[in-house]
Order: C-alpha cells, then structure tokens, then sequence
C-alpha cells in the first residue's frame, strides 16, 4: 500500500475568534500527485498552503511529512522538503542579484559551497534565467520574477512544491511556459499542489481536485469527478470547464456519440474527431 508522502489530521488554524480559517481538514497526498485546489477567495486555500510549509502554526491537528510529525523541532526539514512559490513573487524574492536569490535557500542548508553552485546554474538553466543571473530581480518583469522564484525552490530541490495562484498577473506567453514547467517537474516525481480560480487549467492539468469552502475540504477527486458536480460547484461558487461543457453540448446535439471520452483541452478534442474522421 502506498504511503502518504504528507498526511494532514484535522487541521484547525484561526486567525482570530471571529474567523475559523481551517476547520478540520484532513488529507492524505502521494507521492507524484497532481493535485489543484479550487475555491473562492477566502475559502481557505492559502491559509492551508502556509500551514503545510510550517510559515504559520496550526492550532490544532498534526501534518506529518514522510511519517514524522512536524513540530518546531523538525520544522527545518519540512521546509527542507516542501517548498512555496507565492502568488506574489516579491514577497518571496530577498536578494540583490538573480544568482544572490536562488543560492539564499541552498546556503542555509550549510551545503558545500561547490553543491551550492551546481545547484544555482541548475536551477537558472531549468528555468531559462542564465542570463539574467547578475540582475537585480526586482527589475526584471512579472514572468520572470516568476521565473526565479520558482528556480529558488528547483535549487532547494524540494520533494513537494506549493504553487498559490501561479498564473496570476502572468501573459498568456508566460502562462504557457509556467504549464510546461509543472508538467516538466510532474514527470520528475515531484508532488505539486496548485491553487488556481482557472477550473480550465485544473481540468486539463490535475490528476486530483480539493475542493474548499468555509475552511474545509467539501470534494475531493479526479477532475471529471468534480467539475461534473452541479451541487459542488454552486456551493464552492465555481464555474464549470469550457471544454468540458463544449464536449457535453457535442454529444447533446448528436454531433459526437456519447462514449465518456472527456477530452481536457482542444488538442485533445482535435485528436478525438481527427481520429473518429479517419
């Protein structure tokens, strides 16, 4: 049987009396997992991201990672292993110069200066900043700040990386280059959690959805799963995939069959007709 790489036992974190942020969460997530969390604003989604990174302190409940409980003596290492991109890359970015940035994480953990390094030109040439290494970050532009903050976590060489609204304020250029990256880093092995309001990239992009509303975890499962609830969907306040409704309105109309084929996105609808045309 599979073990859990973080496991979460009702989770309950308030930012004061009045506000319940997390109100009892409880999730096992795997290894290798693609997993979108949807919700409104306000439903909880980064308070739980900030929970799991050990930025902020539950008041009640327990997050283990790989088996051993976090707790403020092993904090570092779930840090160490659980890496957050921010929506906001100048929240996350600290450093005067790009390589300054991304070498800040691999030095705090007292690696060799060499590792450090390596792990430096690494994660620029992963993420296609090499050139801009002696350039203060804080002037280069949205996508590549976005850049940077994401080769900081690739040199920490995290096993489960947070993503809080990654395309937020990103060009569909950027966007584009965002997406091959996740799917770069899922074909790694890496664990990836992303919140997103976009329902058509958590449709195309997701193995799993979380749902949130009001603090808790009201649906969990495969994006069909999901985004075919009606009763979820109003609840959460979320709206339904494009290509999930055009594919439904093919078969309605009995221009394709019903053969539950779903395709996630139009290169896949395209391949679907252009092989039923064959």
């Amino acid at each position: 049987m599979r073990e859990p790489i973080l496991q979460v036992d009702n989770l309950y974190y308030a930012y004061d009396e009045k506000k319940t942020a997390l109100n009892g969460i409880n999730l096992s997530i795997y290894p290798g997992e693609r997993i979108a969390i949807v919700g409104s604003n306000g439903a909880g989604k980064s308070t739980f991201f900030l929970n799991i990174n050990g930025v902020l302190s539950p008041e009640e409940g327990e997050i283990r990672l790989n088996g051993t409980p976090i707790t403020r003596k092993t904090l570092p290492k779930l840090r160490r292993h659980i890496g957050i991109v921010f929506q906001d890359a100048d929240n996350q970015i600290v450093a005067s110069s790009v390589k300054a940035e991304i070498s800040f994480g691999p030095m705090n953990l007292k690696l060799p200066k060499s590792e450090v390094i390596s792990r430096v030109e690494q994660a620029m040439e992963y993420m296609n900043i090499t050139e801009f290494g002696d350039r203060p970050p804080h002037y280069l532009s949205g996508g590549e700040k976005k850049r940077v903050a994401i080769a900081d976590i690739i040199a920490m060489q995290s096993e489960v990386i947070i993503f809080d609204e990654p395309c937020a304020a990103l060009d569909p250029v950027n966007a584009a280059m965002l997406e091959d990256v996740l799917i770069r880093l899922s074909e790694e092995g890496k664990t990836l959690l992303i919140s997103t309001h976009d329902v058509d990239f958590a449709y195309r992009w997701a193995e799993r959805v979380l749902v949130f509303c009001e603090g808790e975890v009201i649906a969990d499962g495969t994006p069909l799963e999901i985004f075919r609830n009606r009763v979820i969907l109003d609840r959460a306040n979320l709206k339904r995939p494009t290509m999930l409704d055009v594919y439904e309105s093919l078969v309605d109309a009995g221009i394709l069959p019903d053969e539950g084929i779903y395709p996630r996105d139009a290169d896949a609808l395209k391949q679907y007709l252009q092989k039923r045309n064959s």
